[in-house]
């Protein structure tokens, strides 16, 4: 692996980058720290992490450890709204409600703060070291006290820039953070930080290009992937692991023809790291409580693939 490239990019607002979409919408830092409640605990009406304090942290270790490079604010993805009003307009109908008498805040977000000072080409791809998470309020014991635990989801990984698809692997995921305060959230995030080891993931991606499939072995591949979700659980535990369902595959096999950067060659054939960004944008249509989850597949996924080219040994190409 190549010494990774270092530039001074000019920092602006990554706001217009879409890097999932199922039923999220983009949100600025500004209007959720000034106008979004924040979800307490019933018993002893105590605050729990919000989701502003969530991206601050994360901000904040992201410029501890990378100090010397540039941080681009968080690029925010929101879903699931839980809707209010101030006590005075208790008796309005929604319809003659002024803004500021509603209240809001959203049950689900996720975040990205990329770095662009780290990059690295693949294939003719630049990808940027990114950092985020995912705090769901849906996991957390609401009916409880402050002192219980609080879940989240945090990563480091790569963003594609030609599409915004997240390279998200194994050891730059932590999937259940269970913490009870912010100090305690601020060290899982510093810990994987500065435990990730970035050349060995960039390492694993050059790879893929050098992996092709054939025509056929792509049929194959989607063919298979369509029957495993059928299969009996026996059968399931003696090959790779796949989370990806039917009209995620379907988008897979439409982009084999129709999209602009990762599609087939004249001959059919199609390199792994293509095939990667396939599944990776497909991923986009995924729910936030759902999407890390399928990122990390798709990395193991398409590595275990590579792998079985080298072996002739895999029942999702045979």
């Amino acid at each position: 692996m190549d010494n990774i490239e270092t530039i001074s990019p000019v920092v602006e607002s990554t706001t217009t980058s879409v890097f999932i979409e199922a039923n999220t919408v983009p949100l600025q830092f500004a209007e959720m720290e000034n106008h979004h409640i924040i979800p307490v605990f019933s018993r002893d009406n105590e605050p729990l992490i919000s989701h502003r304090d969530f991206i601050k942290i994360a901000e904040d270790v992201a410029a501890t450890v990378y100090k010397d490079e540039i941080i681009i604010p968080a690029n925010i993805r929101v879903s699931h709204p839980i809707k209010g009003r101030i006590p005075d307009a208790r008796d309005k109908p929604a319809n003659q409600l002024h803004e500021w008498e509603k209240t809001i805040y959203y049950e689900r977000m996720m975040f990205l703060v990329e770095i662009p000072s780290i990059r690295e080409t693949v294939d003719g791809n630049v990808l940027n070291l990114t950092i985020g998470g995912v705090k769901s309020y849906s996991q957390d014991n609401l009916s409880g006290r402050k002192g219980s635990d609080e879940h989240f989801k945090i990563f480091i990984g790569f963003k594609n820039q030609v599409c915004c698809n997240l390279c998200v692997w194994t050891d730059g995921l932590q999937s259940n953070v269970k913490v009870k305060n912010g100090d305690q959230l601020r060290y899982e995030i510093m810990t994987l930080l500065q435990e990730f080891r970035l050349e060995r993931q960039l390492t694993a991606l050059a790879k893929l290009p050098q992996y092709s499939l054939s025509e056929h072995q792509f049929a194959t591949l989607v063919g298979r992937c369509k029957l495993y979700q059928f299969l009996p659980a026996v059968d399931k535990r003696e090959i790779p692991s796949l989370l990806f369902g039917d009209s995620q595959i379907n988008v897979v096999a439409r982009d084999y023809y129709h999209d602009a950067s990762f599609c087939k060659q004249d001959d059919g054939s199609i390199n792994l790291w293509k095939v990667f960004n396939l599944f990776t944008g497909a991923n986009k249509s995924s729910y936030i409580d759902g999407y890390l989850a399928r990122s990390e597949n798709a990395s193991e996924f398409i590595s275990t693939l590579a792998d079985s080219l080298e072996t002739g040994n895999s029942w999702f190409l045979t």
